[in-house]
């Protein structure tokens, strides 16, 4: 499956495109992109997530994101809508009510970031106000072959692209690990990080910009499917290594 497609279909009514994962929410609904994933498998996400983010357009869910400090959300570059209007809901497991509400005053995609399923598939949101939560530390280094991880989402359940209407309420969680690059078409492996998947354990369409855990820090965000297949989980998934790209957010963040 396409992470981006994935995603955009979680931000766009499932629309065309397997490339990224997301849901189908209007968030990016202006731009005619690819949708992030959601989580397929796995189960409920157990214990609290002061950090995590719902990126939202007219009440509905679109991508996930990660607070990594008391202003800034970091996400997939793909799921940054062109109109204005986007809010975010931070700290809950749900996605329709419960957290902080915040809206968004700047998004900056990552300078490198072409537009299209590929690398550098990142960006930064600047909350209006700063939040009370705790936000989650970036990983020190970037996780290995092998590496047991877990993501999260509130992305499709089922693996075809339209299966479901609407994103599940409650946050999901998936227990995979790191694939070697090869499992990989088209990933940057400086930048990027390859998942285990298969149809029934996968990030699927609305999971988009969710985060990647490698014990209890944050080491990548959902960006795109690892093979040309519209159905979740086909082959491995890519990540944007959020490790690899720590001086751009330094950098753009301020320290």
């Amino acid at each position: 499956m396409r992470l981006r497609t994935l995603l955009r279909a979680a931000l766009i009514p499932l629309v065309a495109g397997a490339a990224a994962l997301s849901v189908s929410s209007p968030v990016a609904a202006q731009e005619p992109g690819q949708v992030g994933p959601a989580i397929v498998g796995g189960g409920q996400a157990s214990g609290d997530f002061p950090w995590i983010a719902s990126l939202q357009a007219n009440g509905r869910h679109g991508c996930g994101g990660s607070l990594i400090a008391s202003q800034w959300v970091v996400t997939a570059a793909h799921c940054i809508p062109q109109q204005q209007g986007l809010q975010l809901r931070i700290g809950s497991k749900t996605w329709q009510y419960g957290g902080v509400l915040a809206s968004a005053s700047r998004m900056i995609k990552h300078p490198r970031y072409s537009g299209q399923a590929g690398p550098n598939d990142i960006a930064l949101i600047r909350l209006s106000q700063p939040v009370q939560n705790t936000p989650i530390q970036i990983a020190s280094t970037s996780p290995a072959s092998g590496t047991n991880v877990t993501l999260y989402g509130w992305g499709q359940t089922c693996p075809q692209r339209g299966c479901e209407q609407q994103p599940p309420a409650n946050l999901k969680q998936l227990n995979t690990r790191i694939d070697p690059d090869s499992r990989c078409q088209t990933i940057q492996g400086a930048t990027e990080l390859c998942v285990y998947s298969t149809t029934n354990q996968t990030a699927c369409y609305g999971d988009s910009g969710g985060p990647l855990v490698v014990q209890g820090t944050l080491a990548g965000a959902t960006s795109r499917a690892g093979h040309q297949s519209s159905t979740c989980g086909t082959g491995d998934t890519i990540y944007t290594d959020v490790t690899a790209h720590r001086q751009w957010i330094s950098s753009t963040i301020g320290g």
